[in-house]
């Protein structure tokens, strides 16, 4: 742990001279160093939950449980933290009533300790993987509750913490309650120590999906039009290679959604299109596509459903890299056709679904992608036959979050007075 102590606190020492350095330079630098500045004291005596998700996909499905906890609890406020500033945004705008938002403190024990002096917190509620350990360990000496939903714990992430047994022991002693993403990740977090007492029921946030009503104003036909989602380095190629193949061979009026996880990476994936000879436009310079318009980049933030619902297939990014994937929750709700590949350890259970019940298609590089997607295209009652069969295959989960169980348990283990007959949130 003193290792670890040591590296944060070099950390901390070259971001502080990084923003010092940048701040008069780059519009923006100074809200980055919230996650070196802690927030002023708090001066209200009320409840106060903090929450806290990586980024957009993890708080975006957890909005429902987080508007459902501030009607059960009128009293309470929520500070959620991020570590991006566009997921610090998104719930910025989300307007929620009584809840801020900031990013997260660099896990360095000093900053972390006065960041829980002066917002003295209820509680902690960690979405999802981030288990960082002074953290952890300054909340439980302060007898502050950590209660953690829909964990996540991949085999390799296992084996790194089986390697510090001592300190994976330690924090497991500190999770109050946790709920698994899936039965994997329950094993892994028991065989690190964490007393099954302390358990609660599988949770996926993601399966529970707000889908909106909102049209993307894309003058594309849905049946000619593939999305791309959340991709990576690299994937870009591989689904520019297969949709150029496609234009060229056997679908000239395709049209493809290109959205990049990251959209910093708008100029580097802009020249892969040049490169192909592709026409596009891109959203982050406010470009309007046409009919004719075959790329679209859509490098935003947020804004995800509008594609989902206007393609009919969507390539599931993060899937052809190291990455585990990302959610086939969204499209399959939004009745778009899932194509992958073969990293999906994110979300196996889903994906070992989707796979018994042949609604969805696994490939592996650009040809494979361009034969899937040829062999899908023609016909759209296909399309539409295997959507449905992929909605209802992953409808169960959606409808089944362990939320009542949360509740209790943060009752519990806050002294919060939760109103249980107040509005909740799909079970």
């Amino acid at each position: 742990m003193s290792l670890y102590q040591l590296i944060m606190s070099l950390i901390v020492m070259g971001l502080k001279l990084r923003s010092r350095m940048t701040q008069f330079a780059r519009k923006g630098a100074l809200d980055e160093t919230e996650r070196l500045n802690p927030p002023p004291r708090r001066t209200g005596d009320g409840p106060l939950v903090w929450v806290h998700g990586a980024s957009n996909g993890e708080l975006t499905a957890a909005r429902p449980l987080l508007k459902d906890l501030l009607e059960r609890a009128p009293d309470c406020e929520l500070l959620v933290t991020t570590n991006s500033l566009t997921a610090r945004a998104m719930v910025i705008n989300w307007a929620l009533p009584r809840t801020s938002s900031r990013l997260a403190p660099i896990d360095q024990r000093s900053l972390t300790a006065t960041f829980l002096e002066n917002l003295r917190p209820s509680a902690l509620v960690i979405l999802e993987n981030e288990l960082w350990p002074n953290r952890l360990l300054l909340c439980a000496a302060r007898g502050i509750p950590v209660l953690v939903l829909g964990a996540r714990m991949s085999e390799k992430s296992a084996k790194l913490w089986q390697r510090f047994s001592g300190l994976g022991q330690r924090l497991m002693d500190t999770i109050n309650w946790l709920a698994p993403q899936d039965d994997a990740s329950r094993d892994r977090f028991v065989k690190l120590g964490l007393d099954s007492d302390r358990l609660g029921p599988t949770v996926t946030l993601k399966s529970a999906v707000e889908v909106t009503k909102a049209a993307s104003g894309l003058p594309f036909d849905r049946a000619q039009t593939i999305l791309a989602a959340s991709t990576h380095e690299h994937e870009e190629d591989i689904v520019l290679d297969a949709f150029s193949g496609l234009i060229a061979n056997s679908q000239p009026d395709l049209h493809l959604i290109l959205a990049p996880r990251h959209p910093r990476r708008r100029d580097e994936i802009e020249a892969m299109i040049v490169k192909r000879g592709l026409s596009f436009a891109s959203r982050s310079r406010m470009q309007q596509p046409d009919s004719k318009t075959q790329v679209y980049l859509a490098d935003t933030m947020g804004e995800m459903p509008l594609w989902y619902r206007a393609a009919a297939i969507t390539f599931v990014g993060g899937t052809l890299s190291d990455r585990g994937g990302h959610t086939p929750y969204e499209p399959a709700a939004y009745g778009s056709v899932i194509v992958h590949g073969p990293d999906v350890a994110n979300f196996s259970s889903a994906y070992a679904a989707l796979a018994k019940a042949g609604a969805a298609r696994e490939i592996s590089d650009s040809a494979t992608l361009e034969q899937a997607l040829s062999t899908l295209l023609p016909d759209p009652s296909y399309l539409a036959e295997i959507a449905r069969e992929a909605a209802q295959t992953l409808a169960p989960t959606s409808g089944d979050t362990g939320t009542a169980r949360f509740f209790n348990a943060l009752e519990r283990l806050a002294g919060l007075t939760l109103n249980v007959g107040g509005p909740t949130v799909a079970r």
